[in-house]
């Protein structure tokens, strides 16, 4: 394993250079190759990851502790509500008690405004890595799983263009952690971003300028439209996504009533014919069904969500066996 990247945060791909990303999905890619052909890679053996998840999770808890295992390691699950958290103990404490005991500590906390500072706090008094399994702010694992599976499809990815669009949800306000990422990271590696979203669901300002930044870095485009059609356009993969009105509004009322706004924000074949003709359909899952995409689109040939969500395991393996 790569000793450079050995104890290591991984709270956003923003912390990480291009060629240390470079580095985990070449070994993303070894592992899977290994994984396929049967062949076992104990490289975590006796090392302990801490899970604690204060959000629920099927594809993140399932594959991080199932890379564990695979890896010769052990992941152990911790619900906040059966730690001491739940009266009150603080990060600092958390943090130096678990790191005494084992190897890692992975942390799922959502909730807008608090999630991205309690990770950093961890991360602070840790003297183990701290690894984000999505925030308020940031989604980086399912980002290192939207670029593998689009390499995968692809290859060469310079030139190819992503459509990030919002789309209709109803039921609860989602994060905005995964547009966020996905804005960062994509254009850091040749791809050009069109992110399209009604103008009561922007995304962090400096998120946004961030994106900008890194796109120009990179000799690459980055533009927000309001049009729904716009990401489909001439682009090779779409990720039509929901997500809350957080930035204009943290009621929850106000914020499901401006979901209710724009309920023709949802994915179709009509749309998918706007792109390439080998324009593939990713999304993190779950997905609303019927609401933010047709049963067409999602269990179509286009579709390649469970890929992408197959690859979370393979990234996140590589992850941890280089920070680990």
């Amino acid at each position: 394993m790569d000793s450079k990247l050995k104890g290591r945060d991984f709270i956003t791909t923003q912390h990480w250079t291009v060629d240390e990303l470079e580095t985990l999905f070449a070994l993303a890619a070894e592992l899977k190759a290994a994984k396929r052909s049967g062949r076992s890679t104990p490289v975590l053996t006796a090392k302990t990851l801490y899970m604690i998840c204060f959000d629920a999770s099927t594809r993140t808890r399932n594959s991080f502790e199932t890379g564990m295992t695979q890896l010769g390691g052990h992941a152990i699950y911790l619900s906040p509500d059966k730690m001491q958290i739940s009266h009150g103990e603080n990060a600092r404490d958390t943090a130096n008690v678990l790191s005494r005991y084992g190897d890692g500590i992975a942390i799922r906390h959502c909730a807008y405004g608090e999630g991205n500072a309690y990770l950093n706090d961890v991360a602070k008094h840790a003297s183990i890595p701290l690894l984000n399994m999505q925030c308020d702010v940031y989604h980086p694992c399912q980002i290192l799983a939207d670029y593998l599976t689009i390499r995968e499809k692809f290859g060469d990815t310079k030139g190819l263009k992503l459509g990030v669009s919002w789309t209709s949800a109803p039921n609860y306000v989602r994060p905005l952690s995964v547009p966020q990422s996905l804005i960062l990271m994509m254009p850091r590696f040749g791809i050009d971003v069109t992110l399209a979203y009604p103008p009561e669901f922007k995304l962090m300002p400096h998120i946004e300028a961030q994106a900008k930044a890194n796109a120009k870095a990179a000799g690459t485009k980055f533009e927000i439209t309001h049009e729904f059609d716009d990401a489909f356009r001439d682009a090779d993969a779409v990720i039509p996504k929901s997500w809350g009105p957080l930035v204009t509004t943290q009621d929850t009322k106000q914020g499901l009533a401006l979901i209710e706004k724009y309920p023709t924000w949802r994915c179709s074949m009509d749309h998918m014919r706007l792109g390439k003709k080998h324009l593939i359909y990713m999304h993190p899952l779950p997905a609303d069904r019927g609401r933010e995409v047709t049963d067409e689109v999602i269990d179509g040939p286009q579709s390649v969500v469970y890929d992408e969500a197959e690859n979370r395991l393979h990234v996140q393996k590589a992850l941890m066996a280089l920070t680990m």
